[in-house]
This record gives structure tokens, C-alpha cells and sequence, in this order.
């Protein structure tokens, strides 16, 4: 089973740019997506009803804003937009679906760039949902999405620049050590640990062609379960948004 995970930056900004086609060709069992920016009614027609798949998505309340959606081939089980806190559910940062043997989140989380209290709602969302993760400690949880945090110096390419930056700062990267710490693992990294592998590049300074990234999108899984994991990868010839698509194997 493969899932494939990206952040789009905009569905109808990405729809513009082959998204249909290359949904079809990458032939994933499951399609996550973050910051949709749209709610359900604004998604064009033709990738909410793409043949063989289920649809789900969740918007923000505010218009333009945030937004997550999945494709599905598996029915799940139990589909909800909800972490059970209206503070953060009603950003449209998340969807959890059950299905017979395992549980995924598709979370697209804050970025706490833009001001302090928005450092700090970040900083609340992670240990809320951390905390609200334990409930399934028994279950195989697939948690994937743009994290908009790097874990460590090897997860982006100028680390000692970026320390006192919102994605790297230690208060940050410390709620990855608690993700870790409460019995997940980064996939990725759990085959990969070489440098120069990132998800998200800056557009206004042209990193990409540099590649002068970050790597903040991840799927983090059950340790429990990583026998089922088969293979995880990072997608950077696939352009479009300022991220690039990531996916794991799982059987």
C-alpha cells in the first residue's frame, strides 16, 4: 500500500499545474494534502470525483485559508475533521481515518512564523495532539503532513542561520523529541541518513534550483509497527508548490 502526502499550496493554484495527471500516474492508494486553502465546494470537479477513490477534505473557517484533504481507494471505517478541540479544529488542519488495521492523521500543522502567539498556538497545537495520540497506543498510527518544523541540523541546509527561525527553533524541534519519545518514528530517517534531502524550498529566493531546503514534511508511524513499514521517499522531481510530495510503503 502506498501513501503519498503534499503539501500543495493552494488545491486550485496546483490543479492549474497537471495535478490530475499526475495523481493518475503516481497511482497511490492514498492521497493526503495539505493547505488547501478552499472549502469543498471550491475543489474543482474532476479531482473531487476521481474514479476508484473516496473524497474527504476539511476547511478552515476562516475562507482561503489552511485546509486538508484525502483520497482514498479503502473505505475507511470512521472518518472524522476533528482532534476533539475547537480551538484547533477550526483551522481545517486535520482528517483522521480509521481503517481495518491502522489509523492515519493528515494534519497540516501551524506555522509559528508570523507572530509569538502564533509560536505559541503551534507550541499548544503539538503537545495537544501528542497528548490526544496516546489513546491509540495500541493501534498502527500513520501521522503525516507538513509538521512545519525540521528535526535536526541534517534536515536542512543552513542550520546555524536558521536556529532563532520559526521551523527550527529548539522549542520546536523538541515537540518532534516528545513525538519520538511517546513511540513514533520518522520514517524517512528510518532508511535515510544522508544530508541534502528536503521537502520545502523558498520560493522568493529560487532555493530549489540550489537546493537550499528544509525538510518539514514527514510521516512519523507507530515504532510498534515498523515492520510493516517497506519503504519511505521524498518526491523532489515532483514540482508545483514550494513543497514537494513525500510517501511511505506500508504492507
Amino acid at each position: 500500500m502506498k501513501i503519498v502526502s503534499w503539501n500543495v499550496n493552494g488545491i486550485r493554484a496546483i490543479y492549474k499545474k497537471d495535478f490530475t495527471a499526475w495523481f493518475k500516474d503516481e497511482n497511490a492508494d492514498i492521497v493526503c494534502v495539505q493547505e488547501t486553502k478552499a472549502g469543498e465546494t471550491q475543489f474543482p470537479k474532476d479531482i473531487k470525483e476521481i474514479n476508484g477513490y473516496n473524497f474527504y477534505c476539511s476547511s478552515a473557517e476562516k475562507k482561503g485559508y489552511s485546509g486538508v484533504a484525502v483520497w482514498s481507494k479503502i473505505k475507511p471505517d470512521f472518518v472524522i475533521a476533528s482532534i476533539e478541540n475547537k480551538v484547533f479544529d477550526n483551522e481545517g488542519r486535520i482528517i483522521r481515518l480509521d481503517f481495518k488495521d491502522f489509523i492515519i492523521f493528515n494534519v497540516y500543522f501551524p506555522n509559528g512564523g508570523a507572530s509569538q502567539e502564533r509560536l505559541k498556538y503551534k507550541m499548544e497545537f503539538y503537545d495537544y495532539l501528542i497528548k490526544y495520540l496516546k489513546q491509540f497506543k495500541d493501534k498502527t498510527v500513520i501521522i503525516c503532513g507538513d509538521y512545519n518544523t525540521a528535526h535536526f541540523s541534517i534536515d536542512l541546509a543552513r542550520p546555524k542561520e536558521n536556529e532563532k527561525v520559526s521551523g527550527f527553533m529548539p522549542e520546536e524541534r523538541e515537540k518532534l523529541d516528545n513525538l519520538v519519545s511517546s513511540g513514533f518514528i520518522d520514517t524517512f530517517r528510518y532508511f535515510n541518513k544522508e544530508p541534502g534531502n528536503y521537502t520545502w524550498w523558498d520560493y522568493k529566493t529560487a532555493a530549489r534550483s540550489r537546493n537550499i531546503g528544509w525538510r518539514i514534511d514527514h510521516f512519523f508511524m507507530s515504532q510498534h509497527s515498523v515492520k510493516r513499514l517497506k519503504s519511505a521517499d521524498i518526491k523532489k522531481s515532483v514540482s508545483g508548490s514550494d513543497h514537494c510530495p513525500v510517501s511511505i510503503t506500508v504492507f
